[in-house]
């Protein structure tokens, strides 16, 4: 009896010493883009969004205990032109009024390297909850010439933009659409591990 109560005590204390191995990083906005591009006409158009806040747990020893959370506000896109900018902030696409987070959650962690993962998770654009799946690029960790903890990824994927309730668009003479319904999202993330 005993010896099953020693086994058991090592099982958790390894599970916790797992668990606490993550290091919790703090999105560094002034390192980190969030970026998106869509095809327009013939062409493609760049933005970003520039208010965001995130918080990723990374240990490279134990990808199970890697997760990840962020929060966009809608109103900061940025695609250098105003009128258009307007327009996404409407009831035509974002409603930033109505919608003023979008919101992404980790549910899990599939296809681990050394060098990255595909990361799942949960996207949330004008209240409506869509799973994604997020190649992420790991380079690395290390400290800065101030003594903060550093760690870099760059983060991927394509969604429809119609899944999320993104529908606007015109049809030109052609028969062409005006606007993609794909959106490519190019995350450069960089975070100061929180002591």
């Amino acid at each position: 009896m005993r010896r099953k109560i020693t086994v058991f005590v090592f099982l958790i204390s390894l599970i916790v010493a797992q668990a606490a191995s993550a290091v919790t990083f703090k999105v560094d906005p002034d390192h980190t883009t969030v970026e998106f591009r869509v095809r327009h006409v013939f062409s493609y158009v760049k933005g970003t969004f520039d208010q965001f806040d995130g918080m990723f747990d990374y240990d490279a020893d134990h990808p199970e205990t890697w997760k990840a959370k962020g929060l966009i506000q809608a109103a900061s896109i940025n695609t250098r032109v105003v009128q258009r900018d307007n327009h996404l902030r409407s009831k035509d696409f974002f409603e930033v009024e109505k919608f003023p987070i979008i919101d992404f959650k980790t549910t899990d962690i599939t296809d681990v390297t050394p060098k990255g993962s595909k990361v799942h998770g949960v996207l949330t654009i004008r209240g409506i909850a869509k799973p994604v799946v997020l190649d992420v690029a790991v380079h690395g960790v290390a400290k800065d010439p101030w003594g903060n903890v550093r760690a870099g990824l760059t983060a991927t994927t394509t969604i429809n933009r119609k899944d999320f309730g993104l529908t606007w668009n015109q049809v030109l003479e052609t028969g062409q659409l005006l606007v993609g319904e794909e959106v490519e999202i190019t995350v450069e993330v960089e975070g100061i591990a929180q002591k």
